[in-house]
């Protein structure tokens, strides 16, 4: 989200200009104005302001709420998330990468690596991996889906930071942070991209070469 000050200093009503994806239809925008934004203490000129906004998009009109102190983003709600394209993604992976994603914008890093596990679950499920353990379920996904092998070995990564934040005895899950989350979504989107969108943009491409 981008704050951006215009018009006369100290004005409320259209003196700030939001910037921002939007937490519904997943659209960066210009928000529009919702009403004057107003400080949270009228005796302190160095209080927060309180504002809300809304989605241009008729079809959404998504409210978000924020609150800032001269242009400085402090909270949102709903927060900024992560985009993701969910084209073609079975519900069960959709779902928990969706959660995933929503836990770290909430800062809950620790919950957000364990839906990444879930996330890696839910793919070797959808593409019958089976094993006892997750390590093996992706071991036994290499005979069911074609990846580079970089992608496999940092499944295979991803997969451990899911299970130290899974295990409460172990010391390492207090290391899950925002960049390890981060790293681990961006990774997940790239393997899911591969494993259930490529194939919808290659249908799109040689559909075109039909039209010719």
């Amino acid at each position: 989200m981008e704050i951006v000050r215009v018009g006369t200093p100290g004005a409320y009503q259209g003196s700030l200009v939001v910037r921002a994806r939007c937490p519904a239809c997943r659209q960066r925008a210009m928000f529009d104005n919702v009403g004057d934004d107003q400080r949270l203490n009228i005796h302190n000129r160095n209080a927060p302001t309180a504002g809300q906004r809304r989605c241009p998009d008729p079809e959404c009109h998504a409210h978000l709420f924020f609150v800032h102190v001269d242009g400085k983003l402090l909270v949102t709600y709903p927060p900024e998330t992560i985009d993701f394209d969910a084209t073609d993604l079975p519900d069960g992976v959709r779902s928990a990468l969706e959660e995933a994603i929503k836990c770290h914008a909430n800062g809950a890093y620790v919950a957000a690596a364990i839906m990444v596990r879930k996330t890696l679950e839910e793919l070797c499920l959808d593409r019958n991996a089976e094993g006892r353990f997750l390590w093996n379920r992706l071991q036994a996904l290499r005979e069911e889906v074609i990846l580079p092998p970089e992608l496999f070995e940092g499944l295979e990564d991803v997969a451990l930071l899911g299970n130290d934040a899974a295990h409460v005895e172990s010391r390492h899950y207090d290391n899950v942070g925002k960049e390890e989350v981060e790293i681990a979504l961006e990774f997940t989107k790239r393997v899911l991209q591969a494993v259930y969108q490529s194939s919808t943009l290659l249908a799109r491409l040689r559909s075109l070469k039909k039209g010719e």
